[in-house]
Parts: structure tokens; sequence; C-alpha cells
């Protein structure tokens, strides 16, 4: 189960990258602030699940 929570947390910071570029080619302010948020709660994520474990 823990394996599945980080691979869906790397997705979220992947998902993130994608919406922050994208964001900057289209000139959305919005979509760089959704991009940042979702690396934002990736990383976060990570951090609390290894925290967890070790």
């Amino acid at each position: 189960m823990n394996k599945i929570k980080i691979l869906c947390f790397i997705f979220a910071i992947l998902f993130g990258v994608f919406f922050f570029i994208y964001g900057e080619i289209d000139d959305s302010p919005g979509g760089q602030l959704l991009g940042l948020l979702a690396v934002i709660v990736g990383v976060v994520g990570i951090i609390k699940s290894r925290k967890k474990t070790s």
C-alpha cells in the first residue's frame, strides 16, 4: 500500500510540473498555481510517508 501511495505522489509531482510548464506556455497564472500546488502536495506527501515508515 505504501508503494502505491508513493507512486501516486510521484505522479502528482509530474502532473504539477506539466501544469506549471503548460501554464507558462498558455500564459495562465492559475495553471501555474495549480501546478505548483500539485508539486508541493506531492513532495510533502512523500516526506510524510517516508517519516512514517522509518
